[in-house]
């Protein structure tokens, strides 16, 4: 009976011993698997000592961290697709990002009522100035993005021009119309170059033409590139010879920078209109008009007797 209960005893205690080892050994790795897995582990701030980080990571990125937070929680939702948008108008500048848009956000939030304080003192005045600063910095960031790609739309849609002629020539030379766009892509210059470049990457990756110049004409506000997209994805769907397409698109191009230009002419007349009123009559009036004015006062006052 006693050597009974004794290999039960044992039975029993193998048994947790086995299943305590593989349940141990079953969540980590060993081996090869285990020395890549450490070559590719990065540690955290967190598991790192606060002593042991940088002065960026330890007061810079926690700063970042909440301002951007605070931005999102009053911005309204979809604000983060909407500056997505405007930065891919505004061709993904390295320096912008959505993450620092937002906390570019934030710290406006803050600077303006600081500066309005520090100049103004702490009165209600003040408070409502502070309170219209803060309002205003909150949206500079989005107005500087959207001016950036306003800037860009306009330089897309004289860039084109050019682009076309370049197209319409390589195709009709007998080259295929990938390697025309990346002839484009290498000779012109301004970000038309970077928008066909990027066409091009996304038909390598395996986008059909149609689409991925539909995605250029969603990324672009520039009519003149809209209707070159819009054509161009209408013949590729239809299956109408390209050259013949660029021929006729070139043509219309030239038209338009004509009457773009004959617009800009009509226009200065209107534009210089202000400038001569404040600054050149003015002027031109004291130097004509003045020498007789001042005889004129001394006459009556007496002065010329």
């Amino acid at each position: 009976m006693f050597l009974l209960v004794a290999g039960l005893v044992f039975v029993t205690v193998a048994i947790l011993v086995i299943v305590l080892a593989v349940s141990a050994g079953g969540g980590s790795t060993t081996g090869v698997a285990k020395s890549l897995e450490m070559l590719n582990y990065k540690a955290s701030s967190r598991e790192v000592g606060r002593n042991q980080l940088g002065a960026r990571d330890r007061l810079v990125a926690p700063l970042q961290d909440r301002l951007r937070a605070m931005a999102v929680r009053l911005s309204p939702a979809g604000t983060g697709g909407r500056i997505a948008r405007s930065l891919d108008k505004a061709g993904n500048p390295a320096a912008w990002t959505v993450e620092r848009v937002m906390g570019a956000k934030g710290l406006a939030l803050l600077i303006g009522p600081v500066v309005v304080f520090a100049v103004m003192g702490l009165d209600v005045t003040s408070v409502l100035a502070a309170a219209a600063a803060a309002a205003v910095g909150f949206f500079v960031p989005d107005l500087l993005v959207y001016n950036l790609g306003l800037k860009r739309q306009k330089e897309l849609g004289k860039g084109l021009a050019d682009s076309l002629d370049m197209l319409t020539v390589c195709v009709e030379a007998g080259q295929g119309f990938d390697a025309a766009i990346l002839q484009v892509a290498r000779t012109v210059e301004g970000p038309i170059a970077g928008e066909f470049a990027r066409v091009l990457s996304e038909m390598q990756i395996g986008k059909s033409r149609g689409e991925a110049f539909s995605a250029l004409g969603d990324r672009t506000t520039a009519p003149e590139v809209k209707n070159f997209v819009s054509t161009l994805v209408q013949a590729d769907r239809l299956g109408l010879p390209i050259a013949a397409v660029l021929r006729e698109q070139t043509k219309e191009m030239r038209v338009v920078r004509r009457q773009k230009a004959e617009e800009a002419a009509q226009k200065v007349t209107v534009k210089i209109l202000f400038p001569l009123l404040l600054c050149i009559f003015p002027a031109l009036f004291i130097v004509i008009i003045g020498p007789g004015a001042i005889k004129i006062v001394d006459a009556f006052s007496g002065g010329g007797l």
